[in-house]
């Protein structure tokens, strides 16, 4: 009996598979850490074999430990956005490294293109700003500056992640759902298709692009796990974890914090524009229609945890990051902006870098690590102020991704936030939705208001600071990212 959900959940920093039953229970998972490569300052690569092989890995483990193929009804697959992929259609092999979402390489370009301005065209088509964060330029600059894939021709294919997963799952199916092709720069958000003058801005060979899907329905079938299973749910990560969180309705909001932050405000069937730098974007298409999304995006949150415990040594252990920051009373009037690879909304300063400012002799490891923390809530607080002004207020804010484990962050965003936040008690949301979507997509349910029953009961954190506490500590972090935004724009 096909039992299980099997999702492949693929990160930034690692690869994992998991199993799913009807009532949102994982039952079992298995994950491998993927390798980053930063051949230059502000160049992050993957090896997109080593993501195939580590996928597969995991894959065959839980499955294997399932009973074997039989016991799995569908996949359902998750991915980092804006990762690109370049690979041979005739041997299914790379044909250059993958291009990490946090890549800055292509910062120049954007500037260029600003500088013509082009970004206003570039945004009303496609809801997203003029950046090196999204795959239309990192693929620009591969193509103009690696020969091997201007030699390729006709047997160049070009795509995110999930789309090279698909390939390699099903030997050939060149597809990308609606989510994913949504952040590429090269899609029309009101179309969902690609768009010709995008294409031809950013110089991309049509033919290697794969077609726009659904993010639930029939994505062809596989044989890697021992046995025929469909692939029947695909979804950029942000856009899982806002459906993993139910938020289904107009209005409901999520934050994830995992490698990055990412804040996605359901906003229903009419595409919304943004004044105040955010991105609309596709939360989702089922049945050709399209749901849409505004989008605050922190480009450095766990991975400040990570360079607080490899780069820095201040921890061993990003788990020691809440005992520390209770040990001391306050932030010691010191703040860390984060800009580690740029600072993203509302800011998106690609050139920004990061800045621990206000430490004295007094100043310790605690009071530095409480700093990263509270930058967390920080930014925060700067997306809720734009979103307000986009007209897409928040009245609870949903979290997960593997930070918010720490009960003092949860409670320091309800505080600076002065607004309800809600944790569910399984916080891998990101899956969940994946989940959802495969089995929306395979007849387990028959629309996702039944799938959301996956999720769960909640936590709650409330407001519990006094106000002219919460003012004081977000003047001294406007002072502190102004100084960096001014910095860099100089």
């Amino acid at each position: 009996m096909a039992d299980f959900i099997l999702v492949l959940d693929e990160g930034t920093t690692s690869t994992r598979a998991m199993l799913f039953d009807r009532d949102g229970t994982c039952h079992d998972s298995e994950s491998r850490p993927l390798d980053q490569h930063y051949p230059r300052a502000g160049w992050v690569e993957h090896d997109a074999a080593q993501i195939w092989k580590r996928t597969l890995e995991c894959g065959r483990t839980v499955v294997d430990r399932a009973g074997g193929a039989d016991r799995i009804a569908a996949i359902g697959i998750a991915n980092q956005r804006e990762t690109v992929v370049f690979w041979s259609r005739r041997t299914g092999e790379p044909l250059a490294p993958a291009i990490v979402w946090q890549d800055r390489r292509s910062a120049d370009l954007c500037r260029r293109l600003r500088d013509r301005g082009e970004e206003a065209g570039v945004q009303a088509r496609t809801g997203l700003l003029l950046d090196p964060y999204f795959s239309g330029t990192k693929i620009a600059w591969a193509l103009e500056h690696w020969p091997e894939l201007k030699a390729a021709g006709d047997d160049l294919a070009i795509g995110t992640v999930e789309s090279w997963l698909v390939w390699k799952l099903t030997g050939g199916e060149h597809l990308t759902d609606a989510s994913n092709a949504a952040r590429t720069l090269l899609m029309g958000l009101g179309t969902g298709q690609w768009d010709d003058g995008l294409v031809d801005l950013f110089g991309v060979p049509r033919a290697a692009l794969p077609r726009i899907t659904d993010n639930a329905g029939d994505f062809g079938t596989t044989d890697a796990f021992g046995g025929s299973i469909p692939i029947t749910g695909l979804a950029g990560d942000q856009q899982a974890a806002t459906i993993g969180q139910a938020c289904l309705d107009r209005g409901t909001v999520k934050a994830t914090y995992g490698t990055g932050a990412f804040v996605l405000a359901n906003c229903g069937a009419v595409p919304p524009t943004s004044r105040h730098r955010l991105l609309s974007t596709v939360l989702w298409q089922l049945g050709g229609r399209r749901t849409y999304a505004l989008e605050g995006s922190v480009f450095v949150a766990g991975s400040l945890m990570q360079w607080l415990r490899d780069s820095l040594k201040l921890i061993e252990r990003a788990d020691e990051s809440e005992g520390l920051a209770r040990s001391v009373e306050d932030n010691g009037g010191v703040y860390c902006v984060p800009a580690l690879a740029g600072i993203g909304a509302p800011w998106w300063e690609a050139e920004a870098r990061a800045a621990l400012t206000g430490m004295s002799f007094s100043t310790t490891r605690a009071h530095v690590v409480r700093a990263c923390l509270e930058s967390m809530a920080h930014q925060t607080h700067d997306l809720q102020t734009a979103f307000a002004a986009d007209g897409a207020r928040w009245s609870c804010l949903r979290i997960d991704g593997g930070m918010v484990a720490n009960d003092w962050m949860a409670q320091d965003l309800a505080d600076m936030l002065d607004l309800e936040v809600e944790r569910p008690g399984f916080a891998e949301t990101t899956a969940l939705g994946a989940a959802m979507l495969a089995g929306l997509g395979c007849g387990w349910f028959k629309d996702l208001s039944e799938a959301a029953a996956m999720r769960g009961a909640a936590d709650r954190f409330k407001p519990a600071i006094d106000a002219d506490d919460r003012d004081r500590r977000l003047a001294g972090w406007s002072a502190a990212v102004a100084a960096v935004v001014s910095a860099a724009a100089r």
